[in-house]
């Protein structure tokens, strides 16, 4: 990471160009304040961050992806290209195939955007772990990284492939070093052959806490709900299998888009069998005016689709704890929602948004 530039807002870039870093710094000038809490200077602390980007792409076709919408126009007009879009059955995302203009300048403003949001916690200087979702290679995470973050001074970059089909994958960034090697555990979806190709696995990696602790981490993308359910008890179910392995004298987190939509959390019990015995459920331990991380608007309803969940290393319950007040989401940036409140989507179109989900913080602190 030698070659990363600590500047984000390039040489002639637009106005609106700059805008979205320099709101990141200057909350209180450019949009609603962060529902982020004062930090306080104590115990030791570490923040994480989960944040599904909505789909990070970078501009170049990888073979074997379907990835043929994140591609500058000019190269969408061949017959070839046409055919593959013509059976989306879905119109937006035919839409997207045929016409949307992934250039140069688009992916400098959506990078620039999830940039913002990452930037208006820990006064500019980003959480100390994210757990991302929706990033296509390792490419564009370095992009991200190098010429966007460089404030944050995040030193160490995880993002194994999986095997889905669209090629979207989990990734880590962390300023805290990385103790061994991560791994990406897929999962077993033999019930579901036809459907395998749309899951991302579980990304396991260590990282050693400022105490010299072991703090294990998984970072995942769950199955969507328009799958099964049971898909996605699979997913929890592999997680905890993952969870029950590691030794007994780590901290465990869990972080990602777990994609169980609020009509699951309250008319099934996939949460009391499934989370809450193995997990703390940190916005259901201290999370005051969270209402949800994403918001589904035909069904005019909010969501924690994305979650962060603490897990205490068993030989030291109180080694580290979810700090009080240091569990908030990081809705800031004034481009992160809209009028009426709700997520404001990234819309290239008219310049504006950065992801249909927002991102969830959690602030863990060392015990006596």
């Amino acid at each position: 990471m030698g070659e990363r530039r600590v500047t984000a807002i390039q040489t002639g870039a637009r106005l609106w160009r700059a805008a979205p870093l320099l709101c990141a710094l200057l909350l209180n000038a450019c949009g609603i304040n962060s529902t982020q809490p004062a930090t306080a200077a104590e115990a030791p602390t570490v923040t994480i961050m989960t944040f599904n980007v909505e789909n990070l792409f970078d501009n170049t076709d990888d073979p074997g992806k379907d990835d043929h919408a994140y591609l500058p126009v000019a190269m969408k007009q061949t017959a070839a290209h046409k055919a593959l879009c013509e059976p989306i059955e879905v119109p937006r995302w035919r839409s997207e195939c045929l016409e949307l203009d992934w250039s140069d300048e688009a992916l400098e403003f959506k990078l620039e955007q999830v940039a913002a949001a990452i930037l208006q916690v820990n006064d500019g200087r980003g959480p100390d772990i994210i757990a991302l979702q929706e990033v296509e290679n390792v490419n564009i995470l370095k992009r991200l990284t190098r010429d966007y973050l460089g404030a944050a001074g995040y030193r160490e970059l995880v993002l194994l492939e999986g095997r889905d089909l669209r090629g979207i994958d989990v990734a880590f960034l962390s300023r805290l070093p990385i103790r061994g090697m991560p791994v990406l555990h897929p999962f077993n979806m033999d019930a579901f052959p036809d459907r395998a190709d749309d899951t991302r696995g579980v990304l396991e990696a260590t990282f050693e806490l400022p105490d010299g602790r072991l703090l294990t981490g998984f970072a995942v993308h769950f199955p969507a709900p328009f799958h099964p359910i049971e898909m996605r008890e699979l997913a929890y179910d592999h997680l905890n299998e993952l969870r029950a392995n590691v030794p007994d004298a780590h901290v465990v987190f869990a972080a990602g888009d777990f994609n169980t939509p609020n009509r699951e959390m309250t008319d099934t019990s996939i949460m009391d069998d499934r989370v809450r015995p193995y997990w703390r459920v940190a916005h259901e331990v201290d999370c005051d005016g969270c209402i949800g991380t994403n918001y589904w608007r035909t069904g005019k309803s909010w969501s924690f689709l994305d979650m962060v969940l603490f897990s205490p290393a068993p030989a030291a319950q109180e080694s580290w704890r979810i700090r009080t007040g240091g569990v908030y989401l990081a809705n800031g940036y004034r481009d992160q929602l809209n009028e009426d409140g709700t997520v404001r989507r990234f819309d290239l179109e008219r310049r504006r948004g950065v992801s249909d989900h927002l991102p969830l913080v959690m602030t863990i602190e060392a015990g006596p």
